[in-house]
């Protein structure tokens, strides 16, 4: 169900389907669906006393198991619904937690999952625990004489969170270190971002000859990929997969994802890919671009990752070809499916990157074939003069690159 009201900049159709869409996707048959305008939000159900019975005769009437409540819902409206329907109620963020611990797949997602998890159930313990006056004794973790059922949980739950923000930061520290070792090498680096079912794990997949999990599914990736691509210029860059974004992701979720995000902050050319083809592409847009502006405000990210970024219009055969897609500036029309316009694609990835990169010029020793491999290695050589005592080379580096090279001097 939508309940509308919350978000104007979404059409309730629109809003609806995407909740039908997040719904399926976690393997639940949908069998009856509603658009409920909210006058005001009240504060024992959310919704009216007549909207509620309504709905609870519907319900009745197909069997229903499980409703998914479209909208942020407080533990007591939580509760009271329940309570009004005879069955489990869900709300927006407790959908999106069930699928992001379905699909995780690696250490670091499934921690990340399980913080967030925690966080949101950590509010909502009186839903389970009605009877506040039920007492155990024991000691150590069980907890002392005179405890509640739902402090001893609260404070395991409070346990738990400090033991899985060590462990993420562990892993935030391991991918600082493999950051650390591709810089060494180094690649540039190519994040795909987008909203979720955009076609970002196909395009990887299309341009890298991957095998990371493509479907027509909100999210079907949720865990960062990175391959190898090599660019028309013969430059190799790290293309790197990330989760899709959603409109109101739920705040447990967007700090638990940061490190997630962390590939987004380190890349030197962002794709941002949309689905050209869908009715909302235009607002899945601007939800993308305040989860990368938020990203700004809180010193994650770099304030001039709009220099750095080039749209990615695809599934631009669901409107008859590339030729149909009305480019902004500076955009590109694909088709991940088909493989139109990956190659007008490759050469914006190398023209941005070329872009950012700086002339230098340096005179080597013609011995040094070490310093002279390096430059061919990670730079573009715009010039070479070879001569008896020294080796002339204009070459184009990025700027870290250039500082990594003179530091060699």
């Amino acid at each position: 169900m939508d309940g509308t009201g919350t978000d104007q900049t979404r059409a309730a159709e629109a809003r609806l389907a995407e909740a039908v869409g997040l719904t399926a996707s976690i393997g639940l048959a949908v069998v009856h669906t509603a658009i409920l305008p909210l006058r005001t939000r009240r504060p024992s159900m959310l919704l009216g006393e007549g909207q509620v019975a309504d709905q609870g005769r519907s319900l009745t009437q197909n069997d229903v198991e499980v409703v998914i409540i479209d909208a942020a819902l407080s533990p007591v409206q939580q509760r009271n619904l329940e309570r009004a329907w005879s069955c489990k109620v869900i709300d927006r963020t407790g959908l999106i937690l069930d699928i992001f611990g379905e699909r995780a797949a690696t250490k670091e997602g499934s921690l990340q999952v399980e913080l967030a998890h925690l966080e949101y159930q950590r509010s909502r313990l009186v839903r389970s625990w009605t009877h506040l006056e039920r007492q155990r004794g024991g000691f150590g973790f069980l907890g002392g004489p005179g405890e509640t059922q739902i402090e001893a949980d609260r404070r395991l739950i409070g346990e738990r969170l400090v033991r899985l923000r060590k462990e993420l930061d562990q892993v935030r520290r391991t991918r600082g270190l493999h950051r650390s070792a591709r810089q060494r090498v180094p690649f540039p680096v190519i994040a795909l971002v987008g909203y979720t079912n955009a076609g970002k794990s196909t395009l990887f997949n299309t341009l890298t000859g991957a095998a990371v999990t493509a479907r027509d599914q909100l999210f079907a990736t949720l865990d960062p990929t990175m391959r190898g691509l090599a660019l028309p210029s013969g430059r190799r860059v790290i293309l790197s997969d990330t989760v899709g974004f959603i409109s109101q992701l739920p705040h447990e979720l967007v700090e638990a994802f940061r490190a997630t995000l962390e590939e987004v902050a380190e890349a030197d050319v962002i794709l941002h890919v949309r689905d050209v083809a869908h009715p909302e592409s235009a607002a899945q847009r601007g939800d993308v671009v305040s989860v990368l502006d938020s990203m700004v405000t809180d010193g994650t990210l770099d304030a001039s990752w709009p220099d750095r970024t080039i749209e990615v219009l695809n599934k631009a055969d669901l409107l008859g070809g590339i030729d149909q897609v009305p480019l902004r500036p500076g955009a590109v029309a694909v088709s991940a499916i088909t493989g139109d316009g990956l190659e007008s694609l490759k050469a914006a990835i190398d023209a941005r990157i070329a872009a950012g990169m700086e002339l230098a010029d340096y005179d080597i020793p013609p011995q040094d074939g070490a310093r002279l491999a390096w430059l061919y290695q990670h730079g573009e050589v715009v010039e070479r003069q070879d001569a008896d005592n020294a080796v002339h080379m204009r070459v184009r580096l990025l700027a870290a690159d250039r500082a990594r090279f003179e530091r060699r001097d």
